[in-house]
């Protein structure tokens, strides 16, 4: 979407941008509030209408994984496993049960052979008849056959849910359920049973199981007489007994016990009587109704609803607020949302082109696709990026017109730089070479244009250093960085043997042309500063040092004058200190000290290794000033970082996360970047980004970044059935006589593989146009493994 949101209607919008504030109110008029601090509203007036504003504060914002876009994001509900009983569970469950049918009918009719031998053998003969098989003669012959018939019962009800399936099912119907429900569930199994077990007290008609007559019949074999069930209290401490023997697997079922447990602790903490506290929306400022700042929540509130607060404002007077400002009443009654303003005095963006949401941080960049191995909460999600994220650093790769500019940096530059306006970040941007500048110029406070007569400011090549040693590290690093030849210790000291003495002597560091002369061991020049440190012994030796070296096999100073020379061509005459006082020299250090927004424009096409060499030094200047203490994020981005990744920025890059601070880089292949240094640099930074369009050789290095996984595989197999029967090979041979194919059976195999995450050639060929395969780590060390995002969603 390329316009700000004005032109999009509200009701095909989910997540409205929230629309900028209007004029700047003059601050000697600040609006007040329209009733005294803490009174409600006349009965009689109308409620305020919401604001974009109000309605963008009092969107939810629900914790969500790394990268997803919170504003108004909602959580997927738990994928209800629709878990269903496999065919096999649902036959084992009703065989048994056919089976014990049968055999109960059958026991109940006599039918069973042998069906009384192991009760005449363990009873005495005198119990039956002679001549029959099991005809009671007496008492205990009736009794033992209702006892027999009870253990017969006991023992087929056993087995069938032992064969059976019925244990599974039991919990699939059952346990899976939360409670109360798990809990009536079982109740309402215990009391069917019982109906079983006790008819006449259900009021039902038919017959009773063998459970309470085989019972009370052992019991009065045991006793040799029924005097025992005269006794009421026996027999209803009985009947109880049998009671709880079937009601206790319905209760271990149910759970009844721990959800009986669970309730009587909920009593005896006893019901909350204090009245639950009524939970302000976000735009009425409740954390400052909470500190009982009542009069200053009543005006921010006002400004919210009459829209002159926009995003900007509410974020950096929240800000603010949560800094502990001991004049925070004071300025906000007196300048209203206007309050604690960018020294610039801006409130906003002229223009917007992505979706932002300050209150998190976040800009949208697009969405995740939905496939087979993205997690639930990210399909379909939005896909964010913040300063969360960003302090770990990115690389992103991809090749021209992949949409890198348009699709990552863009909107993140962007991001950044409203972030600086609220005072939680410091941003420098730095432009392709020969390609059109990050964002309008109205959207930066330095715009340093190297090699455009027309820029205002010029860029302090030593960051406004005052030691000789690091003003001589940040040289040597953009200078010589790249190069293999010359030993970074050996440039760097080569540079501190000459920029210690001429500050000494001078006050301050030397313009680019005058280092060349004294790298390049010019008798004039050197004899100057020779004779300016005459009286210092110290750096008269320096010096002495250096011209000794000058000239020698493995002399830094050669390979740092031919390096200097690309930037001493007419173009640049009045940039780097050489010029007249119209070009202000800019320091990079300032960013350490303030929110400001930075662009530096390096320059046309024909100065392509001048231009790697500056973005090398705003590199290194960068990693040296974000080391200072500072409240702010900083973030460094390069929009192209050919020729600028090094042995020393992959080391520094590292160290970036525990200086709130990062850097993006977007390389068109990781070829631009020394072999050697390609491992190091995938492991130096936590985000990582795969355009479409890139080669397999470069997917191979994400493929190896992102490693392996496990996951679970099918494979099934077709084998033919060769029968050894007649009758089989007949009825074979006619079914495929009549469908054409021969007999198979199917052998599925199901087991656990280690496969890539993404493989070269799927991040080559399988990434549609318009899209990317991105990965993050935040700074509390959370990550989002490597997924597709649609960059146009």
């Amino acid at each position: 979407m390329d316009s700000d949101g004005t032109q999009d209607a509200r009701s095909t919008q989910a997540n409205p941008v929230p629309r900028p504030a209007g004029p700047a109110r003059p601050p000697s008029t600040p609006p007040r509030p329209d009733r005294a601090p803490g009174v409600p509203p006349a009965p009689g007036q109308a409620p305020r209408a919401a604001s974009a504003v109000a309605d963008w504060l009092d969107e939810t914002r629900p914790t969500a994984g790394t990268g997803i876009w919170r504003f108004g994001y909602r959580p997927p509900k738990a994928a209800r496993t629709t878990e269903r009983l496999a065919p096999v569970t649902v036959v084992g469950m009703l065989v048994p049960l056919v089976v014990a049918l049968v055999l109960w009918s059958l026991w109940r009719r006599g039918g069973l052979p042998y069906q009384f031998t192991l009760l005449r053998l363990f009873t005495p003969d005198d119990w039956w008849w002679g001549g029959t098989i099991a005809s009671p003669k007496s008492m205990e012959g009736a009794e033992a056959r209702v006892v027999y018939d009870g253990v017969f019962f006991a023992v087929l009800v056993y087995g069938m849910g032992r064969l059976g399936s019925w244990a599974h099912a039991v919990r699939h119907f059952v346990g899976r359920r939360p409670q109360p429900v798990r809990a009536l569930v079982a109740l309402l199994g215990a009391l069917a049973t019982l109906s079983f077990v006790f008819p006449g007290a259900f009021g039902v008609g038919w017959d009773a199981l063998p459970v309470v007559d085989p019972l009370f019949s052992l019991i009065v074999l045991i006793s040799g007489s029924y005097e025992l069930f005269a006794s009421p209290l026996f027999t209803n401490a009985l009947y109880t007994v049998i009671t709880l023997l079937v009601v206790w697997p319905f209760a271990k079922v149910g759970g009844w016990w721990p959800y009986a447990q669970e309730r009587l602790a909920a009593r005896r903490a006893g019901p909350d009587r204090s009245a639950p506290a009524v939970e302000r929306p976000r735009a009425q400022w409740p954390e400052l109704r909470d500190a009982g700042q009542y009069e200053a929540a009543e005006l921010l509130t006002a400004e919210v609803a009459a829209g002159r607060m926009n995003d900007v404002d509410c974020v950096r007077v929240r800000r603010a607020w949560t800094a502990g400002l001991a004049d925070f009443r004071e300025t906000v009654l007196r300048q209203g949302g206007a309050a604690w303003a960018h020294p610039s005095g801006a409130r906003d963006l002229p223009r917007r082109t992505a979706r932002h949401d300050l209150l998190t941080g976040q800009v949208r960049v697009g969405r995740w696709v939905a496939a087979e191995r993205t997690p639930a909460r990210y399909q379909d999600a939005g896909a964010a990026l913040g300063p969360d994220v960003l302090g770990t650093s990115l690389l992103a790769v991809g090749p021209s017109g992949s949409g890198k500019t348009r699709t990552l940096v863009e909107p993140l530059t962007e991001a950044l730089a409203l972030q600086a306006l609220t005072g939680s970040c410091a941003v420098v941007a730095v432009s392709s070479p020969g390609s059109a500048p990050l964002g309008a110029d109205s959207a930066f406070d330095v715009i340093v244009g190297i090699g455009n007569p027309a820029s205002v400011h010029d860029l302090d090549p030593y960051a406004e250093s005052e030691d000789p040693d690091e003003a001589a590290a940040i040289l040597a690093e953009a200078l010589v960085g790249d190069l293999d030849t010359v030993s970074g210790q050996s440039a760097t000291t080569a540079l501190a043997q000459l920029l210690g003495p001429y500050r000494s002597a001078h006050g301050c560091f030397p313009t680019l042309p005058e280092l060349r002369e004294l790298l390049e061991g010019e008798p004039a020049a050197l004899s100057a500063l020779r004779e300016a440190v005459a009286g210092d012994e110290v750096m008269r030796r320096e010096l002495a040092a250096r011209v000794r070296q000058t000239g020698t096999p493995g002399d830094a100073g050669r390979a740092l004058a031919d390096r200097l020379a690309l930037l001493n061509r007419p173009a640049f005459a009045e940039f780097f200190g050489g010029g007249s006082n119209a070009h202000r020299a800019f320091s990079l250090r300032a960013v350490a000290h303030h929110p400001l927004r930075v662009r530096v424009d390096l320059p046309e096409r024909g100065h392509e290794e001048a231009a790697r060499l500056i973005t090398r030094l705003v590199l290194a200047q960068f990693h040296t000033v974000v080391r200072e203490r500072r409240d702010h994020f900083a973030c460094l981005v390069l929009d192209d970082a050919t020729g600028t990744v090094t042995e020393g920025s992959v080391r520094r890059l590292q160290r970036l996360r525990s200086q709130n601070a990062g850097v993006v880089l977007t390389l068109r292949s990781i070829g631009d970047v020394p072999e050697a240094l390609h491992g190091p640099l995938y492991g130096a930074v936590g985000c990582r980004m795969a355009f479409s369009g890139i080669t397999t050789w470069d997917g191979s290095r994400f493929a190896q970044t992102w490693g392996t996984e496990w996951v679970e595989t099918t494979e099934v197999a077709q084998h033919t059935v060769f029968a050894d029967q007649p009758m089989t090979r007949a009825i074979h041979a006619l079914r495929k006589l009549v469908t054409g194919k021969a007999v198979t059976t199917d052998a599925v195999t199901v087991r656990q593989v280690e496969r890539e995450r993404w493989s070269a050639s799927r991040l080559a060929h399988e990434v549609p146009p318009g899209h990317a395969v991105l990965s993050l780590t935040d700074v509390r060390g959370e990550h989002a493994p490597p997924l597709l995002v649609d960059l146009r969603g």
